[in-house]
């Protein structure tokens, strides 16, 4: 599955460099179309005309080259590949990349990358399990970066541990997984619905829940990576996203985020991973309310159901799939809300599980079908968010 694809190694400044050249070399033997670029402290470790020679295109390191002239264009190296995989990547790189520092020519075409951007880290064993370079990692990883875990095994130090960047044979397996998952999806559009909704009281206060967006975010990332086109209609956040395949609609309240995904309702899968609100305010004040002596009531009506309306309207050709987060009777709960919502899956979220739920990375589902209840374990939600969208897939394909 890699003839023809274009691929952007970047190369950082790692003793694990050398591996890079190998890497290269059996990417060109499946026949993709390579380009290199490269920290300048990366040309220490291996030389830029080893790589030039075996990607059979120039290498890249300056913005400007020696003749003073020619200005190498980092948007366009973004734009021009369909994966950046940046290989080895060091902690340095790597804090840079999280925090949006753009000191050279990688991170500059990071920066602008519209493709998927891989990362497999290189480091001794205390930086990589360093709570800066973890935290920097997940950081990373919320971006919708995939992140390549390092290996154990006998570091450059002498020491031995984590910190082994991943060998070129098990990487290349990985891309060529990657694009033959791709084309799974080609030519289906999405609507993905991630976060909470503020349901205003006045201009300043509001009703709201602690929903992060972590899991939307994810799945919409993983429906790109699978070549799907995706609406993300997000409510209020503090993520980020970046894919070609991905427009986001930001939203503010339920009412809001009905009539964005009733723009949509042409889509071929439906995932409503947003924590909506079931009830909003009457009255909206125009001031800000005073505080006053005694109790405060404030009248609250139903909003429109999201799910229930995509449900209702399902054609043959789509896939409906929701959310449902409990903390009693979870099943039996989420079982009658696939029923009455028309739903082909209800992603079950507990909130007594730890380690699951809002603002964590990570989350433990349960997937309920008309026939089947099968429980997952605690995982990454990106992990989590790639059994959704295998789910989904196998669900279409069996229909």
């Amino acid at each position: 599955m890699l003839k023809g694809k274009k691929i952007l190694v970047g190369v950082t400044g790692s003793i694990a460099a050398y591996k890079t050249a190998f890497l290269v070399r059996l990417l060109k033997k499946a026949e993709a179309e390579v380009r290199v670029v490269m920290t300048p402290s990366a040309s220490q470790f291996i030389g830029p005309v080893t790589l030039a020679t075996l990607s059979k295109n120039p290498v890249e390191i300056d913005f400007v080259n020696s003749s003073q002239t020619d200005w190498t264009n980092h948007v366009e190296l973004g734009l021009w590949a369909d994966l950046f995989l940046v290989v080895p990547a060091t902690a340095a790189t790597i804090a840079k990349m999280a925090n949006g520092l753009c000191d050279n020519l990688l991170l500059a075409t990071y920066l602008s990358a519209k493709c998927p951007v891989w990362i497999a880290p290189a480091m001794d064993l205390d930086m990589y399990k360093h709570p800066s370079t973890i935290n920097n990692l997940k950081t990373l990883a919320g971006f919708g970066n995939r992140i390549i875990e390092a290996r154990d095994g006998e570091l450059a130090s002498g020491l031995e541990g984590k910190g082994r960047v991943e060998e070129p044979e098990v990487i290349l397996e990985m891309l060529d997984n990657h694009f033959s998952q791709v084309e799974s999806l080609a030519g289906v559009t999405a609507v993905v619905t991630a976060g909470p909704t503020y349901e205003k009281l006045d201009p300043v206060r509001f009703i709201g829940n602690h929903s992060s967006g972590k899991m939307g975010f994810a799945i919409a990332n993983e429906l790109a990576d699978k070549g799907a086109k995706v609406q993300l209609i997000a409510g209020p956040n503090q993520q980020s996203i970046q894919h070609q395949n991905i427009t986001v609609t930001n939203v503010q309240s339920a009412e809001e985020m009905f009539s964005a995904v009733q723009k949509h309702m042409d889509a071929d899968i439906f995932v409503m991973a947003a924590a909506v609100a079931d009830y909003t305010p009457v009255n909206v004040a125009d001031q800000k309310m005073k505080k006053k002596e005694g109790e405060l009531t404030i009248k609250l009506k139903r909003t429109q159901d999201i799910l229930l309306s995509v449900g209702q309207n399902k054609k043959p050709h789509q896939t409906v799939v929701g959310f449902a987060m409990e903390t009693e009777n979870e099943v039996q709960n989420a079982q009658s809300k696939l029923q009455k919502k028309k739903a082909d899956l209800i992603v079950l979220n507990s909130l007594r599980t730890e380690g699951a739920g809002f603002k964590v990375d990570t989350n433990q589902v349960t997937f309920v079908e008309q026939e089947n209840v099968t429980d997952l374990p605690l995982m990454s939600k990106k992990e989590v968010a790639e059994r959704i969208v295998n789910k989904i897939i196998d669900l279409r394909n069996d229909a």
